[in-house]
């Protein structure tokens, strides 16, 4: 399919909604980086970032180019997306905890059996390509961007959301591959990495003002809640704590623990 070729009719789209996974644009400048969303007023958040560099929304990515992170921010928070709920992925700074995420060992794919031979096996042998995180995302956002470019004459980022939803269900469904990526094993990455970011420490980068958690009623770190089990579902009176600020668990010393 050229760049001439006539829009794809729009249909009926099954939205990739919260409950769902919880049970081209002329230049990048022409796409709004983050949603209104994660730019929300720090108040309706219930906790304050210590300093502004602490916004999602001022994050300058360090593993993706700014291309790639454009495409993270949108995807993520179509597979999370914000409602009634509570925030979606952008505003908890899911893209970020991904980009941090990169840089580790696990990014690294440090922490995975990358050893050959690499066969097509069934699901219960687990994940068999040679492919680290970063290698399956650097692989397959430039390529989607072109197939949207080619599809929908516009990157993913400017996409319509049932569009987005759209290129993602096709991904999901293992329609298209990429560079040797089945788009099902790239997706599969993005969905995971997504509810991890939404719902881990807000030390690793997102949980963003712990908004993960109090959408969930989750307690977090705390020590002793014992005189809540038990409680037939009563919803948890207490806001949730994280981890002390230090150490970084980004920093090499961290790292090197946690790899021992």
């Amino acid at each position: 399919m050229t760049s001439s070729s006539p829009l794809p009719p729009r249909g009926v789209f099954a939205p990739l909604s919260r409950r769902g996974f919880m049970g081209g644009a002329a230049s990048l400048s022409s796409v709004p980086l983050l949603s209104h969303a994660a730019r929300a007023d720090e108040k309706s958040t219930g906790q304050q970032p210590s300093t502004p560099d602490d916004n999602p929304a001022h994050y300058k990515p360090i593993f993706f180019n700014p291309e790639e992170y454009l495409f993270l921010c949108h995807a993520c928070e179509r597979i999370l997306p914000q409602d009634e709920n509570g925030p979606g992925a952008q505003a908890l700074g899911v893209p970020r905890f991904i980009d941090r995420q990169m840089t580790t060992p696990y990014g690294h794919g440090d922490l995975w059996y990358m050893k050959a031979p690499f066969v097509n096996g069934p699901p219960e042998l687990g994940y068999q390509l040679p492919y680290s995180p970063q290698d399956l995302y650097r692989g397959a956002i430039t390529p989607i961007n072109t197939y949207c470019l080619m599809t929908y004459h516009a990157i993913f980022a400017a996409l319509s959301p049932e569009w987005q939803d759209d290129v993602l269900h096709t991904l999901e469904d293992n329609k298209l591959s990429f560079n040797e990526i089945p788009g099902a094993t790239f997706f599969e990455q993005l969905r995971t990495n997504t509810l991890e970011g939404a719902f881990s420490d807000p030390a690793y980068g997102g949980n963003y003002a712990m908004g993960g958690w109090k959408m969930m009623g989750f307690p977090g770190a705390r020590a002793d809640f014992m005189d809540w089990i038990n409680q037939e579902g009563a919803p948890y009176p207490l806001g949730p704590v994280g981890m002390p600020p230090k150490p970084d668990p980004y920093s090499p010393s961290f790292q090197n623990d946690e790899e021992g």
